[in-house]
């Protein structure tokens, strides 16, 4: 078994309750984990036999930039469902950074985190 991890994906969205956040959007950052039996691609040495992280990064970067939600945990579950049945992974998890809410504090990010399977 091994996992793939990407980390900091970057994307520019539309996702919050107020109208501001539709409108003027903000800079979500997204870690994913995919865990997966990797002893084929160790043997072949192909793409075609692991996980494309070029292609998870893409699917991600759709649902993120081509999608608005209210919040963040329904953008995380989507993810997580699309990353799921997409690349079919024994499990995997999912943590979406809003960085900068939009509300009176200092903080750097809220983040939330789904998992699916064994991860």
């Amino acid at each position: 078994m091994g996992v793939i991890r990407i980390h900091n994906m970057s994307f520019f969205g539309y996702h919050g309750v107020s109208q501001a956040e539709k409108e003027i959007g903000k800079r979500y950052t997204v870690d994913i984990e995919l865990a997966y039996d990797t002893r084929k691609a160790s043997v072949s040495d192909d793409l075609r036999d692991t996980i494309n992280y070029e292609d998870v990064y893409r699917a991600v970067g759709e649902l993120v930039t081509r999608n608005t939600f209210h919040l963040t945990e329904t953008l995380a579950e989507r993810i997580a469902q699309a990353v799921f049945e997409t690349f079919e992974p024994v499990g995997l998890r999912v943590k979406v950074r809003k960085n900068n809410p939009p509300f009176p504090g200092n903080l750097d990010y809220i983040e939330i985190e789904t998992t699916r399977g064994e991860i």
